[in-house]
């Protein structure tokens, strides 16, 4: 299970949760990172000193008090890792401290990926410092830089809570003018300062800077996270010294690898920690797994030395497993007509790339046009090709490619890398014009066509990547409405649903080369909680229903934002509506608006369309969260329509739910549980789904053991999916080799249901399992609200079994305890009257 560390849940917090862990079935805790992390961080990911663990989450010894309590119980650690990045921007942050002082001369100097031969004269030799909430010039006008003197005497400049070092040279040079001489109230003070800056190995700059300006690469676009250059090996050990002592002495069991896509060379990387981690410990194998968003059409190589992703693929085929594809057309039709925003995703995340490169990424497209530009100015036969032609070609090039990156800078490309580029080039070329095309060629030359020069391709590669991630899941995401819930981590947008067989390959194509990989239905990352997600996959059943819904709310009378941003909040209200909230509970009601008004925000301005975080546009902002209010006012005439529209789609919801929650569980991989979501989860973006779990009534629930027919009489409470979780992580604790190396085979459904009825076996000796699930149930259900299928839509569908498996005796393991004899044609009123899944399992099939 995931736990989200920090100040407020720390290990003995997380120790406490050991004995619940055990009796629902978990193995391991799978924890957000245990390294020293910014003051007050509520993620961790924003490491500013990695080798010591977490003061705040209790230290070292709080880390092993908390795996005496793992171990105790039977239970493993595995932990999440940051190698890609660290914390910058005060001084907390010692390395980057000593590289601001020292400048090149820092022992850390080549620790962060810094250009120290920028283009730009003012930063040769130095580091841009984009930590100003204004331009320097008004800062230094307003004396909000100024000199200071540390309890030990030493010179430092400070700018509000942050302070950067001066260079040691300058010290006698502080001394001999008298601190006083730097008064930051009177000019002349102001220029005693400025001439003291200007001789530091760091420019102080506005934040807004840094898009255009910054000589050092980010997270993304966050200027206090500065990229690490983990490929040089006194970097890899020195970040990893603290994680692999803690290995060793057998702490920890695995490591989940964060943003992988964001090192110069992923794939030697996770080949390196792979052969540190076995050498550390040769008896075991570390658990490795890395966050990595696959492409359409994308296979993660099998040669990297990793056990496979960290889910973000699963959970995309989960989601298209549960939308009807039928209704795409029909969706991206109303959409656009109501909203005049692109029917077709593509439409969307084309002119997003093309933006976030622009407006985010400019200083790293000039450091790739720059290397570019010095390659072919070396040959006589592309000398004249202009660093502005390169420039057009590189953001055509980023504004199609299908994938985070490639990985074979330098060489010649990999099969799967082709195919990618091939896929940039043709959509670069059909957006640009003829005279284009001859760079655009030359840049599939030198970026990997033919072995080429590995410091560009390695800086595309790095530049690709964040753009794919900040246009696609932070910009397109929240642009592009037709159906929110296939808008998520990971997901292909562009594809509303899929097929059974699409599933089933998926499956087994996982079986056969990542049986292990992590699988996951919630992350801390994810846009949309499980369960709203799966709610909202109810709407793809009933377009016209959808739309008639719409037309209802637009005709109400209000003051309204625009047409796309107003669809986009229905379906969340829609979606994400508590199970347990009454519409005549006017404090439930206001508190779920309060939550809904802070995912606006934070959508309105990641759409950076009608505003944004860099500049809010804050009549705007309060035009869209006054008409949220408003919806929910009392005496609204909205929420008598949204009431009925929810009604109908939460028992669907429901059951798409606990149907994903079940196939985690039970296809080939390792199931992942976001904290908290034993329950239904219906959270939104960050912070949102990061809120304190309220695992007092979640351990009161399981220790009263509810059967499942009184759980689904009372399915909203949220205890049926606890149960059924329960259920199956205890038949996997018994079965551990079936679900570890069992094969994976569909089962065919014949009769109406035959598309509406995923199926499969998996076996492994004697163990047999049967998993029977159901999709796209609307219209499926009994009246009665009690998740329940209708016996009249199954009583001319039947599950056929392979022979190998008739007459052998098997034991349900959802509904009762009862057993059945399996037949070669098992009828599904017999397998699904009672409740909408089963499982069937054989321990002697013999």
């Amino acid at each position: 299970m995931r736990l989200q560390l920090h100040k407020d849940f720390t290990f003995a917090n997380a120790a406490a949760l050991v004995p619940y862990l055990v009796d629902i079935g978990i193995s391991h805790v799978y924890s957000s990172p245990i390294l020293t992390a910014r003051a007050g961080s509520i993620h961790g990911y924003d490491v500013v000193d990695p080798t010591t663990v977490n003061p705040e989450l209790g230290g070292e010894e709080g880390l092993r008090d908390f795996v005496t309590a793992l171990r105790a119980a039977g239970l493993g650690l595995i932990v999440d890792i940051v190698p890609n990045h660290m914390a910058v921007g005060g001084s907390e942050n010692p390395w980057w401290t000593d590289l601001l002082r020292h400048g090149r001369s820092s022992r850390y100097a080549d620790f962060f990926d810094v250009d120290w031969e920028a283009d730009d004269p003012d930063l040769r030799g130095k580091v841009l410092a984009p930590f100003l909430g204004r331009p320097y010039g008004e800062a230094l006008d307003a004396g909000e830089i100024r000199l200071v003197l540390t309890p030990s005497g030493e010179p430092t400049i400070r700018y509000f809570d942050s302070e950067f070092p001066i260079d040691p040279a300058d010290n006698a040079h502080v001394v001999e003018c008298g601190p006083e001489s730097f008064d930051p109230t009177n000019r002349d003070g102001r220029c005693q300062i400025h001439k003291l800056l200007e001789r530091q190995h760091y420019r102080l700059a506005w934040w807004g800077s840094a898009g255009d300006e910054i000589n050092w690469r980010r997270f993304f676009d966050i200027n206090g996270l500065a990229g690490l250059r983990i490929e040089v090996p006194a970097v890899f050990e020195a970040t990893h010294a603290t994680l692999f002592r803690l290995y060793a002495d057998g702490l920890i069991d695995g490591f989940r690898v964060d943003h992988v896509d964001g090192l110069s060379d992923p794939p030697a990387y996770c080949r390196r920690l792979r052969q540190r981690l076995d050498d550390l410990a040769p008896d075991r194998h570390a658990y490795l797994v890395i966050e990595k968003i696959l492409g359409v059409g994308e296979s993660l190589p099998t040669d990297w030395g990793v056990d496979g992703t960290s889910g973000y693929d699963f959970m995309n085929d989960v989601s298209a497993l549960q939308h009807d594809p039928s209704s795409a057309a029909a969706l991206g039709l109303l959409w656009h007509r109501a909203t005049q925003r692109p029917a077709d995703f593509e439409d969307e995340e084309v002119p997003a790339r093309l933006e976030i490169v622009q407006r985010g990424f400019d200083a790293q497209l000039k450091a790739v046009t720059r290397a570019l530009h010095r390659i072919a100015r070396s040959d006589r036969h592309t000398r004249d090709t202009s660093a502005a032609s390169i420039r057009r070609g590189l953001l055509a090039l980023l504004s199609h490619f299908p994938v985070y990156r490639g990985y074979d800078a330098g060489a010649t490309r990999s099969p799967s890398d082709q195919a990618a580029f091939a896929r940039a080039l043709a959509g670069a070329k059909a957006t640009s014009p003829a005279s284009g095309h001859a760079v655009l060629d030359q840049l599939d030359h030198w970026l990997g066509g033919k072995p080429g020069d590995k410091v560009a391709a390695t800086r595309f590669q790095q530049l690709s990547a964040p753009v794919a991630a900040k246009a696609v899941e932070d910009t397109a995401f929240y642009r592009y409405g037709r159906l929110l819930s296939r808008n998520d981590v990971g997901f292909d947008a562009a594809r509303l649903g899929g097929s059974i067989a699409d599933f089933h390959r998926a499956c087994a194509d996982r079986l056969a080369a990542f049986p292990n990989a992590m699988l996951a239905t919630a992350t801390h990352d994810h846009k949309r909680g499980e369960d709203l997600r799966a709610r909202l996959a109810v709407i793809s059943e009933i377009p016209d229903d959808w739309a008639a819904f719409l037309a209802q709310c637009r005709a109400l009378d209000a003051v309204r934002p625009d047409p796309a941003d107003e669809i986009m909040l229905y379906q969340m209200v829609v979606g994400a509506w508590p199970l347990g909230l009454d519409f005549s509970d006017a404090a439930g009601c206001k508190a779920f608006a309060q939550r809904l008004a802070a995912w606006q925000q934070k959508a309105l301005r990641e759409a950076k369309l009608r505003t944004d975080w860099t500049a809010p546009n804050e009549t705007y902002e309060t035009t869209a969260r006054k008409f949220l209010f408003s919806l929910f006012s009392p005496d609204a005439a909205f929420l008598p329509l949204v009431r009925s529209f929810i009604d109908r789609i939460a028992p669907p919801g429901a059951v798409n739910g606990l149907a994903q929650a079940l196939l985690k569980m039970t296809v080939p991989g390792m199931p992942d549980f976001f904290q908290g979501t034993e329950f239904w989860d219906f959270s939104l973006v960050d912070p949102d789904n990061r809120r304190p779990v309220d695992y007092g009534s979640r351990r009161e629930a399981l220790a009263a053991n509810p059967d499942l027919a009184e759980c689904q009489a009372s399915w909203r409470d949220g205890r049926i999916k606890q149960a059924i979780i329960h259920k199956v992580l205890d038949l996997r604790r018994k079965l551990p080799d079936l679900f570890a190396r069992g094969d994976y085979s569909p089962l065919p459904v014949r009769g109406p249901l035959e598309q509406r009825i995923i199926a499969f076996t998996r076996s492994h000796g004697r163990s047999v399992l049967v998993v029977v699930v159901p999709r796209l149930t609307h219209g499926l259900l009994l009246p009665e609200n009690r998740l329940a299928l209708d016996p009249h839509h199954l009583r001319d569908s039947t599950l056929s079994l392979p022979e190998q498996l008739h007459g052998t005796h098997f034991q349900t393991l959802l509904c009762g305890n009862g057993s059945m004899a399996a037949l070669p044609e098992l009828p599904l009123r017999s397998l699904l009257g009672d409740f909408p899944m089963a499982v069937l399992t054989a321990v002697d099939s013999a």
